[in-house]
């Protein structure tokens, strides 16, 4: 071979070796890119990481096409129902003095009222009661004597059942800091309170409801289907994490330093064998390992975001990949939107039936040879039962919104609050957010409930259940 043959090859060689080492940085830039895109259209990111990097609007969304605030042509008005005649404290009657045209006399016609209602506050929003316990003695043995106050009465203090409640529904309903309560019982309410009196009135709350909370907590294992997400939860700095179980009729709030399968094993054992709504995250397919009784549904919502971040992805074939997906996608949800026109469940049934398996065939066949798509790919491939649990199993929802519509409220309190400083502030979490959960799930109000069990606590009677009728 001549020298100047063999400087060719090792130039070759060396040119080969560039173009590859430059293959590999492009592929690694292409996937800092992508994943620098990620967003809570596309992945699993809360949107609460959109506030502070958003994504570009898209063509088409400027302002100047957005549609008007408001109601929106189609939508049915609401009104509000008018008071009763048995609702209204005073009735007021209004007439002029003379015609208002001619100045002529008026006189009264049998033809209905303008009416207009108006709610006001009154001017003393609370009562005081001052108990007092008269000295007796006795003619016998000459002692001074005191008669007891009732246990209820020692028991509440300062503050009544309704106005603790009051505090506990603003505390935990309405996320006021114990600053702002102050200023609403001294500016509004017209007395100042402490503090700590506060405390001990949000205290006296959670004691209350620690029945109701138990109580649920016994239930949750029965339960034949239930949606469960977790979200952070920081106290004094420390990660924990904050637990949603949403049954048909009731949901609860678990607060654990763990987000791992332990705690589905502690709160609802070896034993469950409904079905769990939940996310692809990786302590429920441990608990599902653990627990061959329990089903999936792994939540439709979320695997469609995986999808789109394919088909916005650098790589053209992981591009092409995600849009065939997304067409899948749509012709299924086009499918169930389109549920009342068909003629029987079972034809209906078949009909999902044929698009999932149209799906799932391009899906684990059709997938290109990249990392990303045969992640993707086995997916499907291993948990395709869990992912259509919900055709075979009627009453089961494709997507886990119950839990995560439920879990929003928690993730606004914890943006407010910035968390929790010790195991009681975490126990007053778990049970009031409970029972304000419950009590809106089951069209109750939140504070008569709260009235009710506080009420109960002070007289040591039994507390009202938040366990439905039905």
């Amino acid at each position: 071979m001549s020298k100047s043959k063999t400087v060719h090859c090792s130039e070759c060689g060396r040119l080969q070796k560039e173009v590859e080492r430059l293959k590999g940085k492009v592929a690694s830039l292409e996937a800092e890119l992508a994943k620098a895109r990620k967003h809570s259209g596309n992945s699993s990111k809360p949107p609460s990481g959109d506030i502070v990097k958003p994504p570009r609007p898209k063509p088409g969304s400027g302002p100047g096409e957005k549609r008007k605030r408001g109601g929106q042509p189609g939508h049915e008005r609401h009104q509000r129902v008018p008071f009763s005649a048995d609702e209204i404290v005073d009735f007021l009657e209004y007439r002029d003095g003379q015609c208002p045209c001619c100045g002529g006399v008026l006189h009264d016609v049998e033809v209905a009222a303008r009416t207009l209602q108006q709610v006001d506050l009154e001017e003393i929003l609370v009562r005081v009661r001052e108990h007092r316990s008269i000295a007796q003695q006795c003619q016998e043995c000459r002692k001074l004597h005191f008669a007891s106050f009732p246990p209820e009465l020692v028991r509440a203090g300062l503050a009544g059942p309704r106005l603790t409640a009051l505090v506990g529904f603003l505390k935990g309903a309405c996320h006021m800091s114990f600053s702002a309560l102050r200023k609403f019982f001294r500016d509004v309410v017209g007395f100042r309170i402490s503090r700590g009196q506060l405390a001990k009135l949000v205290g006296k709350v959670t004691h209350s409801l620690r029945d109701p909370f138990e109580e649920l907590l016994r239930l949750l294992p029965q339960e034949d289907r239930l949606n469960v997400d977790e979200t952070g939860h920081k106290d004094n700095g420390r990660r924990l994490w904050t637990w949603c179980f949403r049954a048909t009729m009731f949901t609860l709030f678990k607060i654990s330093p763990s987000r791992g399968s332990k705690v589905l094993l502690e709160v609802l054992g070896e034993e469950f064998d409904g079905v769990l709504g939940c996310d692809y995250f990786s302590a429920y397919r441990k608990y599902m390992r653990l627990n061959e009784n329990v089903a999936l549904q792994f939540c439709l919502a979320h695997l469609i975001r995986d999808v789109k971040f394919l088909a916005q992805h650098p790589d053209p074939r992981n591009r092409a990949y995600g849009e065939r997906l997304l067409e899948h996608f749509r012709k299924l949800f086009h499918l169930i939107h389109r549920r009342e026109e068909y003629s029987s469940e079972q034809t209906f049934r078949r009909a999902l039936q044929r698009v999932r398996n149209e799906l799932v065939c391009d899906a684990t066949i059709e997938s290109p040879l990249t990392r990303e798509s045969e992640n993707l790919a086995d997916r499907f491939y291993l948990h395709i039962d869990s992912y259509f649990r919900f055709i075979t199993t009627p009453g089961i929802e494709p997507t886990n919104n119950f839990a995560e519509q439920a879990i929003r409220f928690v993730a606004i309190h914890r943006r407010l609050t910035q968390g929790t400083r010790g195991e009681a502030g975490q126990t007053w979490c778990e049970r009031i957010w409970t029972a304000i959960a419950t009590c809106e799930q089951q069209g109750r109000s939140v504070f008569h409930f709260l009235a009710e069990a506080v009420t109960a606590y002070f007289a040591s009677s039994p507390a009202p259940s938040l366990v439905p009728d039905t």
